[in-house]
């Protein structure tokens, strides 16, 4: 195998040197300017262990056969948004959401779960879906989440989120505040 190439066709599989090139132009360019311009030391990596990983996967494919028995693995993946924890002196919206204050300012993923979706325009979609908010209808797991509430009328002020349950995972163990030893990169 041809270490220096990252063969496409082959998923899951990168090469080292392009792996230490996408997180060294990440940490020599946006990194450095996030801690220069905020005048913090921004995490650099997340972790997550394989049990939650593969919790949350099942997850999503429960509740969206729940809605819809006809979805398909196929039809599901996962969106990450990159994402900031609040500063310290608004740590209270984390309240829910037990994560150390250490995080606080620091970069974050946030999983959500995607379905495949035709639009109207008849183009094959990853919509990012909320499981638990179906509008009443089985067959229409797809919320757009920017432009429209459940009931599909535009909303600037709240989007489509109802009472606040969604399907998303977060709680990962940031670097730094932790250790960062174990990177290999």
């Amino acid at each position: 195998m041809n270490t220096e190439s990252n063969n496409p066709l082959q998923p899951g599989i990168m090469s080292n040197n392009l792996i230490q090139a996408l997180i060294d132009n990440y940490r020599q360019n946006h990194l450095t300017a996030i801690n220069t311009a905020l005048g913090i030391q921004d995490a650099h990596s997340i972790w997550f262990d394989l049990p939650k990983l593969k919790n949350f996967i099942a997850k999503i494919e429960e509740e969206a056969a729940k809605v819809n028995p006809d979805t398909s693995a196929e039809d599901l993946g996962i969106r990450f948004y990159y994402a900031t924890y609040p500063k310290q002196e608004n740590w209270s919206v984390m309240d829910s959401h037990p994560v150390p204050v250490e995080y606080a300012g620091r970069h974050t993923l946030v999983m959500i779960p995607t379905v495949k979706k035709t639009n109207e325009t008849g183009e094959l979609i990853d919509f990012d879906f909320n499981p638990f908010k179906t509008n009443g209808e089985n067959s229409n797991l797809a919320l757009n989440a920017r432009n429209f509430t459940p009931s599909g009328n535009v909303d600037g002020n709240g989007g489509p989120f109802g009472d606040d349950t969604g399907l998303g995972e977060n709680n990962g163990q940031l670097t730094p505040p932790k250790n960062p030893a174990g990177e290999l990169y």
